[in-house]
């Protein structure tokens, strides 16, 4: 019995092949979903047509085939009305005036004819023919109605066949060459020991071909159509989309702080209504941040000035304990000022990437750490990345001061893979708990254990360090360390420079 549970499981199962195979971009989603048009209107199409000519065919065959009847039995009925001695002679004399409707023969008995593929259409005929000649001839005791290929047909139980006879005999009344028909045998008992062997054509010699819907001939044009269709398609869809291309380009520039590429004045009134409201709402965004930027710069100088006339003012106060308050409540204060300068500094940088060498920029703070007489391991790597020198240094210093307040002991390891550069600093602290890792990149966010190591930080380190990996593309990854402690991954594109602006 089939749970909720395993039903929802299995919908989402469905629902991830199907966009696995389902294209991501719009250009192939629209191409898809146009040739899956056109292939079942064609599909459709072609099945409504095919019953039509079903439909056509059957009438027309069951019309031919009575006509066909009608005349077998008038021929029977005359060579039934002629005496025995004579039937012989008169078929001579049809064979020498050719172009009868039938070929005429006397046998002893029947003649056994290879075996016909059975189809819709051939047994409708032959069930026609048998039909309308019992109908005016009930006397005819015995009546077998056949089809055969020319090459199988045979005029007697000696074996007979077309290419063993005169040609004049059957070249008006079989169709033998180039493309041989179907030919149709009746043979009636006229008397016990007689009987008459007549062979023809229905009047559509090739009716079983006409019948068909799906003859080669008919799938090559459908085949071409649908070519044609998609290709029209295809570059329909790929001259509508090539606009949003450019403006996804375009937002993706302005997401990352790139110049943003023009973009086109052609297209659909759509796309340009939407050009139009992203211009301006580029314009709007870029205002509103470089205004807070410049607001916030402000606010952050001018407080300055009234907190240190607040320090000189609190130099006045006789009482002890109380100047000592205000100076510890300033002091935070202009901490969080300074703070808040640094944050708006280092998310600005304006550097050009280049090329850096890990074992030149990390060794270089290595050794600073070790003459404060911390302890800190580094490996030599030879690796190199593409990144802004200054920020990606005061990224890693970031995080490599927290990793000396809060750790006894710092290990720097660098490797790369295929799809990224990964520089890993590991301390040997007592770890961060599980809940508390998702806002460590939050704004003065500090655990207890890290106001008691490091009283004089303001907990915006982190979260400058991974604007600045995000910048350069990358993510920076906090967990704890198997055996203790907080491991910082900075994971940086293997082959990809950074945004030109933080």
């Amino acid at each position: 019995m089939n749970t909720p549970g395993s039903q929802d499981s299995f919908a989402v199962r469905c629902q991830r092949r199907l966009t696995r195979w389902v294209p991501q971009s719009l250009l192939g989603r629209l191409s898809l979903v146009m040739l899956a048009g056109v292939m079942l209107v064609q599909f459709a199409g072609n099945a409504i047509w095919a019953a039509q000519m079903r439909s056509e065919a059957r009438t027309e065959v069951r019309t031919a085939a009575e006509h066909l009847g009608h005349s077998a039995a008038s021929s029977l009925r005359y060579f039934l009305s002629l005496p025995v001695n004579y039937r012989g002679l008169v078929i001579q004399q049809f064979r020498e005036m050719g172009g009868t409707r039938f070929f005429a023969n006397l046998t002893d008995g029947p003649v056994s004819m290879t075996a016909f593929a059975d189809e819709e259409l051939s047994i409708l005929a032959l069930q026609q023919v048998r039909k309308v000649i019992q109908q005016e001839l009930p006397a005819i005791r015995q009546l077998q109605v056949s089809f055969a290929w020319p090459q199988d047909v045979r005029f007697s139980q000696d074996g007979t066949g077309i290419s063993d006879v005169p040609d004049k005999w059957v070249e008006h009344i079989l169709v033998t060459r180039p493309k041989p028909a179907p030919v149709m045998v009746i043979q009636a008992e006229l008397e016990p020991g007689n009987w008459l062997y007549l062979a023809t054509l229905m009047p559509n010699p090739y009716f079983l071909n006409g019948s068909d819907p799906f003859s080669g001939d008919r799938v090559l044009l459908q085949v071409l159509t649908l070519l044609a269709v998609f290709v029209l398609s295809l570059l329909v869809v790929r001259w509508i989309t090539r606009p949003l291309a450019a403006l996804s380009s375009a937002a993706d520039a302005f997401g990352q702080g790139d110049s943003v590429p023009a973009l086109p004045d052609t297209g659909s009134k759509e796309f340009l209504n939407t050009a139009r409201a992203f211009g301006l709402m580029r314009e709007r965004i870029q205002r509103y941040i470089e205004d807070r930027e410049r607001l916030f710069v402000s606010i952050s100088h001018d407080l300055r000035t009234p907190i240190m006339r607040l320090k000189l003012r609190a130099e006045l106060l006789d009482d002890e304990a109380t100047r000592s308050e205000f100076h510890d409540d300033l002091d935070e204060l202009d901490m969080m000022v300074k703070g808040a300068l640094q944050c708006v500094k280092d998310s600005d940088i304006h550097e050009n990437p280049t090329a850096i060498r890990l074992d030149a920029l990390i060794g270089r703070m290595v050794r600073d750490v070790k003459l404060g007489g911390h302890a800190i391991a580094f490996e030599a790597s030879g690796i190199e990345v593409v990144a802004k020198p200054l920020a990606l240094k005061r990224a890693i210093s970031n995080l490599l001061n927290n990793a000396l307040h809060y750790g006894s002991q710092v290990s720097i390891t660098v490797s790369q893979s295929a799809a990224y550069v990964e520089i890993a600093i590991r301390d040997h602290g007592p770890g961060v708990p599980e809940q508390a890792l998702a806002t460590l990149f939050d704004p003065y966010v500090r655990l207890e254990h890290g106001r008691q190591s490091n009283q004089s930080g303001m907990g915006l380190g982190l979260g400058i360090a991974r604007d600045i990996v995000q910048a350069h593309q990358g993510e920076l990854i906090l967990q704890n360390a198997a055996g203790g402690g907080l491991l910082a991954c900075i994971r940086l594109p293997a082959s990809a420079a950074p945004d030109t602006q933080a």
